[in-house]
C-alpha cells in the first residue's frame, strides 16, 4: 500500500461472497439497520451458479424446495419451469432475489478478498482487497460458499497441450462448442455426470477417463407439473417449517419406518424400484432407516443400482467400470442423472480405466496413460473442488496476535457449529465446516445460518457488547462431536471430498456435520436460549476481561 493511501472505508459489516448465502446476509444485515459492504471475485451474483456453467449443470435439489423462504411473495411470484433448476434458470433467479431487493448497492464486484486481519484492540476486522482497497467493519462474515476453489490436478505436460482445456467450474461464460472435436472428460463426479452426455451429442469422439466410479441415480427431470406446484404454494409456510425436521432440509419426504435388514427381499426391491422411478437421491436413501448405517443394509441398496448399471450399459466390461465397488452408495455425494449410463452406449464414446492405468502426462495432442496415448482437441476437468476450507484458507485471514487460519487448520478444520471458529472474534462464517452444509439443502442451510449470525450481532448491539468468540473447549466439544457422529455412520469408508480426499496432502478430516439439520439447529437455538453458550462475549478493551457466559 502506498503512503498516500486514503482512509479504510468504514461499515459495521463486510461480507465475502455474493453468492446465496452473502445476498441473503446483506438483506438480513440491512434490516438491521447496519451499513454492510459486500465483496465478491465475479463480476455478478451467484456464487457456484455463477462460476458454474458447464453443459447440463443443475440442482440436485429439487426447484420448490431450492429457493429463498424468506420472502413469501417470492416464493409465490417466482415460477420454476422445471422440476430440477437448470444452471442458467437459477442464475436468472438469483440474480431476480438481487434487484429484487436491491442488494447490488452493497455489493463490489470484481474484487477478491486477500487479507483480513483482526484489531483485538478496537474489536474491528481489516480487509484489503486485491484492488488495494482497504475497509474495516466490526463483524466479518465469509459467504465464500463450500464448492468455490476449482481444482485441477497437476498433471505434468499440461502447458504444452495445444488444444483447449476447462475446469467445469471455471467454464467460459460464453459456452463451449465440442462438435466435431476429440474431447478428454478426467472425472465422473457430479459435474462430470452431467457434462458427458451433453458433450457426448456434440463431439466426434469423447472418452471419459474415471477413476473411481461413483453411484448416480435417475432425475427423472420434467416440466413443473402446474398442479404439483399450485399445490406447494398453497401449503409454502408448512412445508418451509417441515423441513427444519428433517435430515437433509427438504420437506415432502416422509421418513422410512423400516430397516432394509428386516424387509423381505420383494419389499425391498419393490421400495427401491419405486424410488428408481420417482427419481431423486434423498427420496431413494429415504428408503429404509439403516442405509447410511448399516454395511449389510447398505449393500442390498448399492447392489440394485449396479443392476440397473449392468441392465443399461450394453458392453459388460464398461457396464463393470461403472458399478461402484469401493464404497456405499451415499457415503459420497449421490449424483442425479439424465441419460448417463445410456451415454455409454453410443459408437463415440470410450470409457478409459485411470485407476489400473494411470494418466502418466498431458502431451501436445492429448494425453498418456500407462497404457496408450489418446489424441484430443480439447480437455475437460470435470476434478471438483478444494471443498469446504478452500476458499477460507485462500484469504490471509489472522489476528495481531498472530494466529491464522491456515496455522489453525493445518490438520483439519476447527470450528463451533461450523458458524465461528476459537481465537477469531466477530468472524463469522455462513455454512462453514462442522456445520450441514453440504449434506442439507443449500439455500436453507444459509438462510438458517444468516438469521443466526443476525440475531448474534443484534444480540450485541442490544446488550452493549462489541465482540463474542467461540471458547476453545466448546469448539473442542463441538470437532469431537462431529467426529463421533460422523463414525457412527458409513460416511467415513469413501475417500471423498467430505474428507478432502480429492487434495493432496489435505489432512483427512470428515468435514460436513451428519447428525441432520434437525438436531443441528436444536444445538443453534439452545445456545442462543442459554445465553450464548459456548462463547465468550466482551467489549473493546476488554479482550483479557471476556464477561463470562
Amino acid at each position: 500500500m502506498s503512503a498516500h493511501t486514503s482512509a479504510p472505508a468504514r461499515f459495521d459489516a463486510i461480507i465475502v461472497g455474493a453468492g446465496v448465502g452473502g445476498l441473503y446476509a446483506i438483506y438480513r444485515l440491512r434490516k438491521l439497520g447496519l451499513k454492510v459492504r459486500a465483496f465478491e471475485a465475479g463480476d455478478g451474483v451467484g456464487g457456484t451458479w455463477y462460476w458454474n456453467r458447464y453443459p447440463g449443470c443443475r440442482c440436485d435439489v429439487e426447484s420448490m424446495e431450492y429457493s429463498y423462504s424468506f420472502s413469501d411473495e417470492l416464493q409465490q411470484e417466482w415460477h420454476w419451469p422445471e422440476r430440477y433448476g437448470t444452471q442458467p434458470e437459477i442464475l436468472r433467479y438469483i440474480n431476480h432475489v438481487a434487484d429484487r431487493f436491491d442488494l447490488r448497492r452493497d455489493i463490489e464486484f470484481n474484487t477478491r478478498v486477500k487479507e483480513a486481519v483482526f484489531d483485538s484492540d478496537a474489536s474491528t476486522w481489516t480487509v484489503k482487497t486485491d484492488k488495494g482497497h482497504v475497509a474495516t467493519a466490526r463483524f466479518c462474515i465469509m459467504a465464500t460458499g463450500n464448492l468455490s476453489t476449482p481444482r485441477t490436478p497437476n498433471y505434468p505436460g499440461l502447458e504444452s497441450f495445444t488444444g483447449k482445456w476447462y475446469h467445469t467450474g471455471l467454464w467460459p461464460h460464453e459456452g463451449v462448442d465440442f462438435t466435431g472435436l476429440r474431447v478428454g472428460v478426467i472425472g465422473t463426479g457430479s459435474s462430470g455426470v452431467q457434462s458427458i452426455p451433453i458433450i457426448a451429442k456434440q463431439a466426434r469422439h469423447l472418452y471419459v477417463f474415471q477413476r473411481t466410479a461413483n453411484f448416480s441415480l435417475p432425475a427423472r427431470n420434467a416440466p413443473m407439473d402446474p398442479a404439483k406446484e399450485h399445490a406447494h404454494k398453497a401449503h409454502y409456510p408448512e412445508r418451509r417449517r417441515a423441513a427444519y425436521d428433517t435430515p437433509f432440509g427438504i420437506a415432502g419426504y416422509p421418513p422410512p419406518v423400516k430397516s432394509a435388514i428386516e424387509a423381505t427381499e420383494v419389499e425391498r426391491l419393490r421400495a427401491y424400484e419405486r424410488k428408481w422411478a420417482e427419481g431423486g437421491s434423498i427420496s431413494f436413501l429415504y428408503s429404509f432407516t439403516d442405509l447410511l448405517l448399516s454395511k449389510d443394509a447398505n449393500e442390498t441398496a448399492s447392489e440394485f443400482v449396479r443392476r440397473r448399471i449392468r441392465a443399461t450399459v450394453k458392453d459388460p466390461r464398461t457396464a463393470e467400470l461403472l458399478c461402484p465397488s469401493d464404497h456405499p452408495i451415499g457415503t459420497k455425494r449421490l449424483i442425479l442423472d439424465t441419460d448417463y449410463y445410456e451415454t455409454y452406449n453410443r459408437d463415440n464414446v470410450t470409457l478409459v480405466d485411470i485407476r489400473s492405468k494411470p494418466i502418466e502426462e498431458i502431451t501436445a495432442t492429448g494425453l498418456r496413460t500407462s497404457e496408450a496415448d489418446y489424441a484430443l482437441d480439447a480437455i475437460v476437468f470435470a476434478t471438483g473442488f478444494d471443498a469446504m476450507t478452500g476458499a477460507m484458507k485462500e484469504i490471509d485471514i489472522h489476528t495481531y496476535a498472530g494466529m491464522s487460519i491456515t496455522e489453525k487448520w493445518e490438520h483439519g478444520p476447527r470450528t463451533y457449529l461450523g458458524i465461528m471458529i476459537a481465537g477469531f472474534p466477530n468472524l463469522f462464517m455462513i455454512t462453514g465446516p462442522q456445520s450441514p452444509g453440504v449434506k442439507s439443502q443449500m439455500i436453507l442451510a444459509c438462510e438458517q445460518h444468516v438469521d443466526w449470525i443476525a440475531d448474534c450481532v443484534d444480540h450485541l448491539r442490544a446488550h452493549g457488547y462489541s465482540r463474542i468468540e467461540a471458547q476453545s473447549e466448546a469448539e473442542d466439544a463441538w470437532v469431537q462431536h462431529n467426529n463421533e457422529v460422523a463414525d457412527r455412520t458409513l460416511y467415513p469408508l469413501a475417500n471423498s471430498w467430505y474428507v478432502g480426499a480429492n487434495i493432496p496432502g489435505k489432512p483427512r478430516v470428515f468435514m460436513p456435520y451428519v447428525g441432520g439439520v434437525a438436531a443441528y439447529k436444536k444445538k443453534c437455538d439452545a445456545v442462543v436460549a442459554n445465553g450464548y453458550e459456548g462463547f465468550r462475549l466482551g467489549t473493546t478493551g476488554d479482550a483479557q476481561r471476556f464477561a463470562a457466559n
